[in-house]
């Protein structure tokens, strides 16, 4: 169990500023935008064949979406979360792991429901080439994960009413992983409508967001391509965004359309909301070429306002 378990914390010390490019610039990239059942058994397996198919196309950096391993329902969540501290009883992070050693990749796992000290909890895990978690979100935890800092509650008479607040937990601080593929910046879902989330990416040398989604119909049509083009041009980074395609078993209609962002802006790769797993290749010299044509960096003005890390005033 110990061998599953190892983590680095970053410190603004840690980015490299200026833009470094790191060992690896170009690659291919899976978003495996599963159709998700009430069976979890079935739906292990059905993200096991897509691991092994987006390999087999070249995949280095997979993505999966949020909460895939149950329908995305408040009368899932509860029932088919894991304990992630006892390995035994949990057969999600246990198929992750292995098959990111197995394959010699970097997954993103999607998100997961997690128990924690009677708290239930939205997680997103990632796993390294070598099989172990990578990044440390809780200080007080031994977990190796990141929960979503922004909980989706939404009322629109008529269309939708949900509320995560009342079922799970908000984490408390950004998830940023030193990986084979880049420096990768972690959000889940919501966590991509704050533009100043991203920001604090972009300061601290993110390459690459990965921000598995389960956007509803009724906002995902408004806002889900809106959103991911927005964090992309305005950092001058990659996005890359993964749901659950839309006929999954619940009451919870998502948008699908899991997608890959160049730069500067423009949509490099996206899908329907049918089961799919779409390849793309990344090429991180082209952040280095949109910074040098357009030096964002320079032209802001921090002498009227300032992006600030909250957790460098308050280590």
């Amino acid at each position: 169990m110990a061998s599953l378990w190892t983590t680095r914390n970053l410190t603004m010390a840690d980015a490299p500023n200026p833009f470094q490019l790191p060992n690896i610039t170009k690659f291919k990239i899976a978003l495996c935008q599963l159709s998700v059942t009430s069976d979890k058994s079935q739906n292990l397996d059905r993200a096991s064949r897509l691991i092994r198919f987006s390999v087999e196309q070249g995949a280095k950096l997979l993505v999966l979406p949020e909460m895939w391993n149950c329908p995305y329902s408040s009368d899932y969540f509860a029932k088919y979360a894991e304990d992630f501290d006892n390995r035994d009883a949990s057969p999600t992070l246990s198929m992750l792991s292995e098959a990111a050693c197995c394959h010699g990749i970097t997954i993103i796992g999607g998100s997961l429901p997690e128990w924690d000290h009677g708290r239930l909890y939205n997680t997103c895990c990632i796993f390294g080439p070598d099989g172990k978690l990578k990044a440390k979100h809780r200080k007080e935890s031994k977990h190796i994960k990141f929960d979503i800092i922004h909980l989706f509650d939404i009322d629109i008479p008529g269309e939708i009413s949900f509320k995560e607040s009342d079922t799970f937990t908000a984490g408390d601080q950004p998830t940023i992983v030193d990986t084979e593929v880049g420096r990768i910046g972690i959000g889940i879902c919501h966590d991509i409508r704050f533009p100043e989330l991203a920001a604090l990416y972009r300061k601290r040398g993110v390459d690459i967001i990965c921000n598995p989604g389960a956007f509803n119909v009724s906002t995902g049509e408004l806002l889900w391509e809106l959103v991911q083009r927005a964090r992309a041009v305005d950092n001058q980074l990659f996005v890359a965004t993964c749901s659950p395609a839309r006929n999954s078993t619940g009451s919870y209609a998502t948008w699908g359309h899991s997608t890959l962002v160049g730069p500067s802006g423009e949509i490099i790769v996206t899908s329907g909301h049918e089961e799919t797993t779409v390849i793309a290749e990344i090429d991180y010299s082209n952040i280095q070429l949109q910074r040098k044509s357009l030096p964002l960096d320079d032209q802001k003005r921090e002498d009227i306002y300032k992006c600030i890390d909250a957790h460098e005033l308050n280590p």
